[in-house]
């Protein structure tokens, strides 16, 4: 297989195009920053052919018969370009444009995003611009994607309090969180509002759900998939913003126009600290929001005149909190890369590619309880390939190199610690078809995921399909295998889960598992593998409305998680004991399905934005069947916005969330176990005993619903001297009727611990 996908790599790279067609492609960029623009729909008028450009603005439209033709470059909010072209026999005509910034075009009725819609699969992804960002209400008047990323469809969030999503059933551990190709280990802040992102730098934002294709790999659950645009290679410009949450400050600019050399330098800090207790001495009793953390990143970009892209970049991410009642929990991420992307001027491939490293560590300092702690030390090596056929059709395949160290140490529920370490490498290859037909679109994949330590080479198929019932109707599927070799533990002592430590798959679990049908099974390895199955619709109501409906159903057939009844070491000495009670982890398998129901409204004033979803998340450990602690039926989502004002410089915008209750673990009582401490020599025992907490069965309980109502309002001001200077200030309020949403019960003292109440709140910014 290994082989294949060299001979594929070096056959595509030296093929020519032949027989009597050409190809036109090129990369689109804006003239006012010098960054790409997705989206634009790119098309000859005389064969009615087009296609969109990718997130790096490039495009390729391969196979046009010999002749002079005229292209048009589109997009909403760009001047249209017009040009004549001439298409030689075997010759590829490189084509790069500069639109320049206007006003919205009355021509153009569908953009290329909706384009896209009849052409890509699109199952289980919602593709996320800048603008989406900043259309759900600022907490702080700071927009963030971790705001966004709790409204989406299927996606479960522990509050405003410790930075944890769930998606369709998965943990944190089995998301994969992505910027410009690297791995972020912990992209959530404790405090739920804010990511380590920087909204003004997001290019997009690709969010998978479930069913995504044969180029992501080593995660079962979801896939976000971020990409930063480069400086600004045009002026120097930035963007300073201070509200009671946070201060930043982005600067930008080319550091040679000859060259076309760019820089981005960003910088975000937390200061609830030092805010809280005067502006909001109601919260935390008086004491403050004890939330701290800071984020810096920075960019250089080299674009060459052909288009070819070089980029480096590192950041540094950290976050401190101390938690009312519960604990001091710090982290601290770090990395530095590159990536770049190459098309060889006589060959139909497209290439990219990116070398980086990343280091990621953890620390939970609980009451009373043995400190938890984990690390994580990872390298990266990828290159993905395109080649495009005729009809927008096209090939995708690469391969991936990754190297990791983990450190772990934390205890079970017996108070019994368990420390590991491990370094292991891991491979992935890919390849993808993709075959627009008429009204079909077909998308099958593969991936080759090889665990090098423990000899498992694990092929994964995966497929895609879209057919276009009529213009405006469109059904669709997703479905695959997908495995991972990562694995979290959680105390079940925590009604809420706040420390996530990453660990390769362990080799310390029993070596059979009974299902719930009482069949026993070998467990060969302690991968995380996971089956996906996702039918859908889309319907375009009128231009300005849309309904998305998805069913969904993901069968965790291998889950590896912390042994909660671990009583005895694995030892020699206890090499009678059932594994079920000296093994440190124990196999589980699960089940998650449901529907999501997305209804959009939008129009050059007012947007509005719903989700429904209907889920159920079960889990069986060998003993019981039960309910984690994510496990939502019901959650409810609406965002709202609308422009107003003379010159529309003014902005409204609502979000309300409702979501029914989590299950946990009940305490329903203290009391005292008896232990032998010495036996004498006439056999007499002298007994002490120990205080415990006695549970009910697990999380057999629900805490009460969650719902919360924010509220901004912003005006924007232009300045009359400077055409690119601007003024934002934003008025907000979070959690508008003070709702008392529970965060934590502590289990000894029952004290209750909420989530965030009533919180107004105004911030400047200023944009040059």
């Amino acid at each position: 297989m290994v082989k294949i996908f060299i001979f594929l790599s070096i056959t595509l790279c030296s093929l020519q195009i032949f027989g009597q067609t050409g190809t036109v492609r090129g990369f689109i960029k804006s003239n006012e920053d010098g960054n790409a623009i997705p989206f634009v729909r790119v098309y000859i008028k005389e064969l009615e052919l087009g296609v969109n450009t990718d997130f790096n603005g490039f495009y390729s439209i391969p196979k046009i018969k010999v002749g002079t033709y005229t292209l048009t470059a589109t997009n909403v909010e760009f001047v249209e370009f017009e040009k004549t072209i001439v298409i030689e026999k075997d010759k590829i005509l490189n084509l790069n444009i500069d639109l320049d910034l206007g006003k919205f075009l009355k021509t153009v009725e569908v953009s290329g995003a909706q384009k896209e819609k009849k052409t890509s699969v699109q199952t289980s992804v919602i593709k996320i611009t800048q603008k989406d960002i900043l259309r759900v209400p600022t907490t702080g008047g700071e927009a963030d994607i971790a705001t966004y990323f709790q409204t989406v469809p299927g996606v479960v969030s522990t509050g405003d309090q410790g930075g944890q999503v769930y998606v369709r059933g998965g943990t944190p551990i089995q998301n994969k969180i992505l910027l410009d190709g690297m791995t972020i280990y912990n992209p959530f802040h404790s405090i739920g509002f804010f990511s380590v992102f920087e909204t003004d730098l997001i290019r997009s934002a690709d969010i998978y759900t479930g069913g995504f294709n044969a180029k992501y790999g080593g995660r079962i659950s979801s896939i976000m998939d971020v990409k930063y645009r480069d400086g600004n290679s045009k002026r120097l410009s930035g963007l300073v913003g201070l509200s009671p949450f946070t201060t930043k400050v982005l600067l930008e600019g080319p550091l040679s126009k000859k060259d076309n050399v760019s820089f981005i330098l960003s910088s975000k800090m937390s200061l609830l600290e030092q805010t809280s207790k005067a502006i909001y001495p109601y919260v935390n009793d008086g004491d403050g929001l004890p939330f701290n953390f800071m984020d810096l990143y920075g960019k250089v970009s080299f674009a060459g005149s052909s288009g070819n892209q070089f980029n480096v970049f590192g950041f540094s991410f950290n976050d401190q909190v101390k938690y009312q009642a519960v604990s001091d929990l710090n982290w601290n991420s770090y990395g530095v890369g590159t990536n770049f992307a190459f098309v060889p001027q006589s060959s139909q491939i497209y290439l990219k590619g990116r070398i980086n490293y990343s280091q990621y560590d953890i620390t939970l300092d609980e009451l009373e309880l043995p400190e938890r702690y984990s690390a994580i030390k990872g390298f990266e090596m990828a290159f993905d390939f395109t080649y495009f056929l005729k009809e927008k059709s096209q090939i995708d395949f690469g391969f991936q190199f990754n190297y990791f160290l983990t450190d772990y140490k934390t205890s079970n529920s017996e108070n019994k610690t368990i420390q590991l370490t491990n370094n292991e490498p891991e491979a992935g290859l890919y390849l993808s078809y993709k075959k627009v037909s008429g009204r079909f679109v077909f998308e099958p994949s593969i991936r080759l995921q090889i665990y090098p330590e423990g000899n498992v080479i694990s092929p994964e198929p995966r497929i895609g399909a879209k057919y276009n019932l009529t213009e405006d109707w469109r059904i669709k599927m997703a479905g695959g295998y997908f495995t991972q070799n990562y694995v979290s533990t959680t105390s079940d002592r925590d009604v809420v889960n706040l420390f996530y430590g990453f660990l390769n798959s362990p080799s310390n679990y029993p070596k059979e598992f009974t299902k719930s049908n009482g069949e026993t099974v070998d467990i060969e390895n302690g991968l995380q593998k996971a089956y996906h199955l996702i039918f859908g619709t889309e319907y375009d109501l009128t231009k300005k409305m849309s309904l998305n409906i998805e069913g969904y159903y993901k069968w965790f057939t291998q889950l590896t998680n912390l042994n909660p009844n671990k009583l005895f070491e694995d030892t020699f000495e206890n090499a009678n004991e059932s594994d079920l009670f000296k093994k440190e982890f124990i196999i589980e398998n699960g089940q998650a399905m449901g529907v999501d129901f997305v209804f959009k409204y939008s129009t050059k004033k007012f947007y509005f934005w719903t989700a429904y979803s209907l889920g159920k998340v079960t889990r069986w450990n060998g003993f019981d069947t039960y309910y984690p602690v994510f496990d939502r039926r019901h959650n409810v989502n609406v965002i709202s916005t609308y422009n107003f004002g003379k010159d529309g410089s003014w902005e409204a915008s609502v979000r309300w969330n409702l979501g029914s209750g989590l299950p946990f673990k009940k305490t329903t009582g203290v009391g005292d176990v008896p232990t032998i401490s010495t036996v004498g020599d006439n056999y007499v025992t002298a007994n002490n005993s120990d205080l415990t907490l006695l549970y009910e069965n697990l999380n057999t309980g629900r805490l009460p619903a969650y719902h919360r109502l924010d509220i901004n309002i912003k005006k924007t001001i232009e300045s009359k001297k400077h055409e690119r200077m601007r003024w934002e200030i934003i008025a907000g309020v979070t959690n508008a009727y003070s709702q008392e949403n529970i965060f934590y019960i502590n289990r000894v003292t029952a004290e209750t611990v909420y989530q965030l109440p009533i919180m107004p709140s105004i911030a400047l910014s200023w944009r040059f």
